[in-house]
């Protein structure tokens, strides 16, 4: 029996293919220690869990939720942002609850993508944003995010004949996999790019609330003119340690919330509402919890920026998100050396081509691990690997 065609243009994703081989190397009897992905190993706050417990005992949240979110959900979003960055947002019709953000970015590609229709493609990036475009018939058109542009796109490089048929334009920062950040001037460009083009932009938000040193990353949706333009994804995830929990939102231009959720009542049901009701807690409630995972990833931070700059390596810091971006050893690829790694410590590590074209001589590490666990996988790797050229 044939597959559909659009299923046959799909690649493998990319953490699927990480969980076979950390299962193969496990089954030879290696203690296998995985930097792959970012999934945070902290517990959801307590509070967070004890209103889901309350709330999954109420008999009206059994029922089928709301597909687009309880309203009570969608207000507490609207008032994070407005306590965050000063946003102004409708609860009732510039707000959308996601099953995780990854459902809603998916998704906005049915909303706005005809056969043969562009969205632009950070790349490296996550791997969703070409598939939803794959899926919807579109043809994702590759940004490069290099290094000596601070892992920002090229708006000027994008030919004129792509950008009128541009319908979506994705972007993600503080930055996966490049820890990369984004300033005013920037998305300044980008909402005046977009109004051009008339393109909608899709901005990726979910590692906002984990920056270091003081740094607090924009939101897209701060900058003048951006809800004329597009929506910000979010989510619960990396912000409460809720990445099984999935809830997530998009918030921004009403016309766009409103087909996302056009899309969804016809897709999917609605989350739980006892997850949304502890949402709610995890949104308005104490925010100390926030601080205290910062300073939990600053410190493994540290000690990955230490253990690797002890093996020779020249590593930038990032300011956000949970992970690190080196280059790979000259004489390797991105794969070769994350095998020769495996190989030889038993550490999974990311290939950065997994991500992109633009990835590949890179690969990430991702923070989501035990301080303890985290400095045997340095340890393993000074002890095994030597020195290489870069």
């Amino acid at each position: 029996m044939e597959e559909a065609q659009r299923i046959q243009a799909l690649p493998p994703y990319l953490f699927a293919r990480i969980d076979e081989k950390i299962a193969d190397a496990k089954a030879k009897g290696v203690d296998v220690i995985s930097l792959g992905i970012g999934d945070p190993d902290l517990p959801t706050p307590d509070h967070i869990i004890d209103k889901l417990i309350k709330a999954a005992h109420n008999p009206e949240n059994h029922r089928y939720p709301s597909y687009v979110g309880m309203l009570e959900f969608r207000s507490a979003v609207a008032e994070w942002y407005k306590r965050r960055s000063n946003i102004e947002l409708d609860p009732k019709t510039e707000v959308v609850t996601l099953i995780g953000s990854k459902e809603g970015i998916a998704h906005i590609a049915f909303c706005y993508i005809n056969p043969g229709d562009i969205a632009l493609i950070p790349d490296p990036g996550y791997p969703v944003y070409a598939v939803g475009t794959l899926l919807a018939g579109g043809v994702p058109y590759t940004m490069p995010l290099k290094e000596e542009n601070g892992f920002l796109p090229d708006l000027d490089a994008i030919p004129a004949e792509v950008a009128q048929k541009a319908k979506l334009m994705f972007l993600n920062y503080p930055n996966n996999p490049t820890g990369a950040i984004a300033d005013e001037s920037f998305y300044l460009k980008v909402i005046a790019f977009a109004k051009k083009y008339d393109i909608i932009v899709c901005h990726d938000g979910p590692y906002s609330e984990i920056a270091f040193q003081g740094y607090k990353p924009l939101s897209f949706l701060e900058v003048p003119g951006a809800k004329e333009v597009g929506i910000e994804f979010h989510s619960m995830s990396k912000t409460y340690n809720m990445t099984g929990w999935r809830i997530g939102w998009a918030a921004g231009n009403a016309r766009v919330i409103e087909a996302l959720g056009r899309i969804k009542s016809n897709i999917d049901s609605g989350v739980f509402q006892a997850i949304q009701e502890a949402s709610i807690e995890g949104l308005l409630g104490n925010q100390d919890i926030i601080e205290e995972i910062r300073k939990i990833y600053q410190e493994r931070q540290d000690i990955v920026i230490e253990g690797l700059t002890a093996l020779g390596w020249k590593v930038e810091r990032p300011k956000a998100t949970i992970y690190v971006w080196p280059k790979v050893p000259k004489g390797f690829s991105s794969a070769s050396f994350c095998e020769l790694v495996l190989d030889k410590t038993g550490v999974v590590l990311t290939p950065g081509n997994g991500y992109g074209e633009y990835g590949e001589g890179y690969f990430r590490i991702s923070l989501t691990i035990s301080t303890e666990r985290l400095r045997e996988a340095l340890r393993r790797l000074q002890d095994n690997l030597g020195k290489f050229e870069f």
